[in-house]
């Protein structure tokens, strides 16, 4: 089973994969982007701000993506738990929000970067404005965190509408339980 933990900046994504670390100790738990030796590439390129196009940025992403199926997922999928930290989800998520590409597009090249290969079930640690405002008062925040709330929760509107356009089955658990509850939900919505 692949499976991936999904949600915008201080929803909780590590805590959340660190328990299921303990709970599954054989998973593989990987991440995208920069789960691979070209994808940590990738990420350092994207992250400098040298591209100038968002179409650019948009297609290292989908070359992340491309290389960390065939390497980590596809060879793993029938031996092996996968715990993502994040997926296909986040990439077309940010790319709808840039306005840039249309859904069909990204439908198109997503399966063609992934060979349709998608994760079984994602869960969505959703925030609250308000929870978010508080977790992001308190601490330095970087270059995506620093646009704001309101950015960060048309994001995360997104990443909805990116499960259903790639058709992938999403649990919204709210980020503002308990870690530990969170972890219950992931659990037992997880069927090996």
């Amino acid at each position: 089973m692949y499976i991936a933990i999904e949600g915008i900046d201080t929803a909780g994504k590590s805590t959340q994969i660190q328990a299921l670390q303990k709970h599954f100790p054989d998973a593989l738990i990987t991440k995208e982007p920069g789960a691979t030796e070209i994808g940590k590439e990738i990420r350092e390129m994207v992250l400098s701000a040298k591209a100038k196009s968002k179409k650019t940025e948009l297609l290292l992403f989908l070359a992340d993506r491309a290389e960390h199926v065939h390497t980590c997922i596809q060879p793993n999928l029938q031996t092996q738990l996968i715990i993502s930290d994040r997926s296909a989800v986040s990439g077309v998520a940010y790319a709808l929000s840039q306005g840039t590409t249309t859904a069909e597009e990204l439908l198109f090249l997503n399966n063609f970067a992934t060979d349709g290969l998608y994760p079984h079930k994602v869960f969505l640690l959703k925030m609250t404005q308000e929870e978010l405002e508080y977790r992001l008062s308190q601490k330095e925040l970087d270059g995506i965190e620093l646009r704001g709330s309101e950015y960060l929760l048309n994001i995360q509107s997104q990443l909805i509408e990116a499960a259903k356009l790639l058709d992938i089955e999403l649990v919204e658990i709210d980020a503002t339980l308990n870690p530990e509850a969170i972890t219950k939900i992931i659990l037992d919505n997880i069927k090996l």
